[in-house]
C-alpha cells in the first residue's frame, strides 16, 4: 500500500511528535511544512529531515499533498481546516476540531461534499490502555456499563506554561483544553451522548502568571474555569465530569465506569498506555489486566496514520469528524446548560469508533 504525501501547517512543540510519527509509519510520509513563521517551520524541516518548508498558502495549494495536519492554534483550526477542504485535502486537525459549533459544521459538510476526510485528535483512544478498555467491555467483564466518572482536576497553566493566557479565553479553559481526551474516551468506551446538563463558574477572575518569560503579568479570566457536567448516553448509561483549573489537590480517579457485573478502572485519557484494573462482582479486591493492544507508548499520530489507510483502502477512519464534533458539541453544551439553567438535548451523534484488532504489528493498521 503506498504511502500518503502529508504536510504539516503549525510547527510547535507539538508538531515533534507528528514529524517522529512521519518516521515511524511507512503509511503517511511528511513532504512539508508550514508555519507564520518561516524559521520555524525551516527549523523543523531540518531536524526531521523534511524535503520543503513553505508558506501555508503555498502548502494548502500543493497539489503533492494528500492530508493536511493542521497543528495551529484552537482558533485558526477552522480558517486553516477550511482552506485546505476547499483546495481538495483532508484535515486532521489538533483538539478541538473547532472552537465553535458553527465552524465544525462547516468542516464536516464541506469535507463531505468534497469527497475528502475530516477528523483529528485525540488519538490516545486508539493506544494499549483504552483500546484495552474497550476489549473488555464488549467481552462482557463488567456486565452492562450503567455510570462512570471522569476527573481532570488542577490549578492550571499559569505556573509552568510560558504563555498561558490562552486557557483562560474562550476556546481554553479545563473543557476546551483537557475535555476531548476524556469525552472521546468515553464515547469510544460507552457510545455517543444524546443530553446533557451542567454548572460552570470562574472562581479567580484574574491570575497571576509565575513562570518566565512573562512572570508578573496579570491574566483576566474570560473562561469557565470549574466545569461540572451530566451526561445522559444513548444507551442509557449516565456519566458525571468534571474538568477544573481551580483544584489545588485531589485523589480522586480519572476514569470510572461501573457496570452490571463489575467496575473498571481506566487508564488517563492523555495517555495510551495503562493501567487497566477490574473488579468483578464479589472479587475481594481489584485486578490489573495486561494490556491486550500495542500503541501503549506515547503514539501520538496513530490517528493520522488510521486516516491515511483509510484514505487508500475506503475503510472508515476512527478519529472522524462525527466524533469530534460530537465531542465539540458535548463540549458547548455544557456551557450551555450552565448558562441556561437547563438540560441541553444534543443534535448531534456519532458510532462508536471500530476498536482495533489484536496483534498488530507495530506501526502498522488494518486496511
Amino acid at each position: 500500500m503506498s504511502s500518503v504525501k502529508t504536510g504539516i501547517v503549525g510547527c510547535g512543540t507539538i508538531s515533534s511528535r507528528y514529524f517522529e510519527a512521519g518516521q515511524k509509519f511507512p503509511i503517511f510520509d511528511i513532504v512539508a511544512c508550514a508555519d507564520l513563521y518561516i524559521d520555524r517551520a525551516e527549523e523543523k524541516a531540518r531536524e526531521f529531515g523534511v524535503p520543503h518548508f513553505c508558506s501555508v498558502e503555498d502548502l494548502l495549494a500543493s497539489p503533492e499533498i494528500d492530508i493536511v495536519i493542521n497543528l495551529t492554534i484552537p482558533a485558526a483550526h477552522a480558517e486553516v481546516g477550511l482552506a485546505a477542504l476547499e483546495s481538495g485535502k483532508s484535515v486532521y486537525n489538533e483538539k478541538p476540531l473547532a472552537v465553535t459549533r458553527e465552524d465544525g459544521r462547516r468542516m464536516v459538510a464541506l469535507a463531505k461534499e468534497k469527497g475528502v476526510l475530516i477528523g483529528g485528535a485525540p488519538d490516545t483512544f486508539m493506544g494499549g490502555g483504552i483500546q484495552t478498555c474497550r476489549k473488555l467491555i464488549d467481552e462482557g467483564w463488567i456486565g452492562e456499563p450503567i455510570a462512570a466518572n471522569a476527573f481532570l482536576l488542577g490549578h492550571g497553566h499559569e505556573g509552568w506554561h510560558p504563555d498561558p493566557d490562552f486557557y483562560y479565553q474562550p476556546g481554553g479553559g479545563p473543557m476546551f483544553d483537557m475535555g476531548p481526551y476524556y469525552l472521546t474516551a468515553l464515547t469510544t468506551l460507552m457510545g455517543p451522548v444524546r443530553r446533557v446538563t451542567g454548572s460552570t463558574r470562574i472562581t479567580f477572575p484574574e491570575r497571576t502568571i509565575t513562570s518566565q518569560p512573562k512572570a508578573g503579568e496579570i491574566i483576566q479570566v474570560n473562561v469557565p474555569t470549574h466545569v461540572t457536567g451530566i451526561l445522559d448516553f444513548s444507551s442509557g448509561a449516565i456519566a458525571t465530569i468534571i474538568t477544573t483549573f481551580d483544584v489545588w489537590a485531589h485523589e480522586l480517579p480519572r476514569i470510572e465506569i461501573y457496570g452490571t457485573q463489575g467496575s473498571m478502572s481506566v487508564p488517563d485519557p492523555n495517555s495510551f498506555g495503562g493501567p487497566v484494573r477490574i473488579r468483578r462482582a464479589g472479587a475481594e479486591g481489584w485486578s490489573d489486566i495486561p494490556l491486550t493492544h500495542g500503541y501503549s507508548d506515547q503514539s501520538r499520530g496513530v490517528g493520522v496514520a488510521d486516516m491515511a489507510y483509510a484514505l487508500r483502502s475506503g475503510r472508515p477512519h476512527r478519529a472522524n469528524g462525527d466524533l469530534t464534533f460530537h465531542v465539540l458539541d458535548i463540549m458547548h453544551a455544557i456551557h450551555d446548560a450552565s448558562n441556561e439553567g437547563r438540560h441541553i438535548d444534543l443534535e448531534s451523534t456519532c458510532q462508536k469508533p471500530a476498536p482495533l484488532p489484536l496483534n498488530l504489528p507495530p506501526y502498522t493498521l488494518d486496511e
